[in-house]
């Protein structure tokens, strides 16, 4: 028996961060974000803590992956591209958010060959975010 794709559910993207307090600061203080659930494995010598804007039953989140004997920033390689955040006032969120020290390498504004209006901040470890206006 095949699985039907309907039967499907995006649940997480996961992505390796180096300094676990930064990164929860980032997404909870910064993007709002609230902290599910994080668990020690101290066997593994990792953390894993999942976060997001609601719970995990009907939401898709981020699970951030600390491996604690990790010195040097991860290579974030060239096959990932970015997470993407609805907002409803773009220019106001990346004020705030330019206010708060977030590096934010495209500003605001149209999309080329669109009239969508985005812009790209970098967490703490350089991964690139997407925020989208939706009004």
């Amino acid at each position: 028996m095949t699985a039907q794709s309907s039967d499907f559910k995006m649940l997480h993207t996961m992505i390796r961060v180096r300094d676990l307090d930064k990164s929860l600061a980032f997404y909870c203080d910064r993007l709002g974000m609230k902290v599910l659930r994080k668990q020690d494995y101290p066997g593994g010598k990792f953390t894993l803590a999942f976060v997001g804007y609601g719970d995990e039953k009907n939401n898709t989140v981020i699970e951030l992956t600390h491996n604690w004997d990790q010195e040097e920033p991860y290579d974030l390689g060239t096959g990932f591209g970015h997470i993407a955040l609805g907002v409803p006032d773009i220019y106001g969120v990346c004020e705030r958010l330019a206010a708060e020290g977030v590096s934010i390498p495209r500003p605001p504004g149209p999309m080329k060959h669109g009239g969508t209006v985005i812009a790209f901040i970098e967490d703490p470890d350089g991964y690139k975010i997407e925020l989208i206006e939706r009004k």
